[in-house]
């Protein structure tokens, strides 16, 4: 009895040293060890699969014939092994056996059909073959089943078809996460006519979309000049976000002009950058003002280079606008002090208007300038700004208030354009 126990132990002993051995030489990353190890644990299918990716992705040891050989052997262990199959795909598409390799996929997918990894690099190789109905057929059960895919599976349908329409009826489900991410690929590679396709789509879902998602469009919008494209999907965009158009109704182009809403920080709302030593509050409004104001402080740290809050407001070319705001000053320092610059972003020299330089102290004073915009103006960018000084004691304080933005055509009549009561401004405080 007790003879048999110890030869039983040892049994056991010498079998868990072999399955160690066995282990240690596989991960060895040395191939004739490797071969070794996976020789030593017959069935073990894993050990053929591992040496069968040292021989095909190992760039010094490349031998694909020898790596097809392993998955073989891997298969002939655990032949119900998806992974297995999709590792010999693989090794099959890469030596140009092509018939081979999408049996191989195939297999995977009768082995595990919910996979929608088997789907994925199944429909890839579909795609090489330009096989577009089958390969599409195969990404949409990929993206479907794993939304991970969706960026990846986009860029490839694109960059193998430059179909969108195809990419929108064939590849991507009705959902409007998958139309999000279209949105985001096409405006990543200036594709703003495909972008605008994913984006109608997904108005039609009438499902909820943060604000923010939607920005990266805006942009892609604003470089390619769109300005009636941008204009148009604004409130759609702020329906899908949930926030409300507070426009006041006095024609003005500047969304969010009094300050009724908080900053967007994208889109054709206010966007602000964080400078350091400036403090932004909101605010009373002017007398008999509407909304609110936007107050900066400045603690006389640093000299300031403000170019903010700004905003993107779309316009027309070849046409005269009137800008107006009202802005109020307490003991603001140095010679360089508040102003409104107005500019094309997209052609720096077709429009640049500027208002007065604010110093010291000033009661709220209106803010006006005119101009007209050039042959190609789009949009326009209206920003506040302070340059910095160039005196030795050139660090900004004191706090301002602006409010009542806008900017609208110059044939709206005045009492439109300039709807709150000015006051007289005092001299600037030295």
């Amino acid at each position: 009895m007790l003879t048999g126990s110890i030869l039983i132990a040892a049994l056991m002993i010498f079998q868990a040293g072999e399955l160690w051995l066995a282990n240690h030489w596989v991960a060895s990353g040395d191939l004739t060890l490797m071969e070794r190890g996976a020789a030593l644990v017959p069935g073990d299918g894993s050990s053929w699969d591992a040496l069968g990716h040292a021989r095909q992705w190992t760039f010094s040891d490349f031998d694909l014939l020898g790596a097809i050989a392993d998955y073989e052997k891997a298969l002939h262990d655990n032949p119900r092994s998806a992974h297995y199959w999709m590792d010999l795909a693989s090794s099959y598409e890469l030596s140009g056996q092509d018939s081979k390799a999408e049996s191989a996929y195939a297999r995977a997918q009768q082995v595990y059909p919910a996979s929608a990894e088997v789907a994925f690099y199944y429909g890839n190789f579909l795609l090489q073959r330009q096989d577009y109905p089958a390969a599409f057929a195969q990404l949409r059960r990929a993206v479907s089943g794993d939304r991970s895919f969706l960026p990846l599976a986009i860029s490839r349908a694109w960059r193998a078809t430059g179909d969108t329409k195809l990419i929108l009826e064939q590849l991507l489900p009705a959902r409007a996460d998958a139309y999000d991410q279209a949105i985001d690929y096409f405006a990543s590679i200036h594709q703003g006519d495909a972008a605008l396709a994913a984006w109608s789509r997904l108005v039609g879902l009438r499902a909820a979309l943060p604000l923010p998602r939607t920005f990266p469009l805006f942009d892609e919008l604003i470089r390619e000049n769109r300005s009636a494209d941008a204009r148009r999907i604004w409130p759609e965009a702020l329906t899908l976000a949930g926030v409300a158009d507070n426009q006041t109704g006095n024609d003005s182009l500047v969304w969010n002009g009094n300050f009724s809403d908080e900053f967007t920080d994208g889109g054709l709302g206010w966007r602000w950058d964080p400078v350091p030593g400036v403090y932004l509050s909101f605010d009373s409004p002017p007398p008999q003002g509407s909304g609110r104001s936007l107050r900066m402080d400045f603690n006389d740290g640093s000299n300031v280079d403000l170019s903010a809050p700004y905003e993107y407001v779309p316009v027309s070319p070849e046409t005269s606008y009137h800008f107006h705001a009202m802005m109020r000053t307490d003991g603001i320092t140095t010679e360089s002090g508040l102003r409104f610059a107005i500019s094309d972003p997209n052609h720096p020299n077709a429009v640049y208007a500027t208002t007065e330089n604010f110093i010291g102290t000033h009661a709220w004073t209106p803010v006006d300038a005119d101009f007209t915009t050039g042959p190609d103006t789009a949009f326009l960018a209206v920003r506040l700004m302070r340059p910095q000084s160039r005196l030795f004691d050139n660090k900004l304080g004191g706090t301002a208030w602006i409010a009542a933005v806008s900017l609208v055509p110059a044939t709206v009549p005045a009492a439109v354009r300039a709807p709150v009561p000015t006051q007289a401004a005092p001299e600037p405080r030295k």
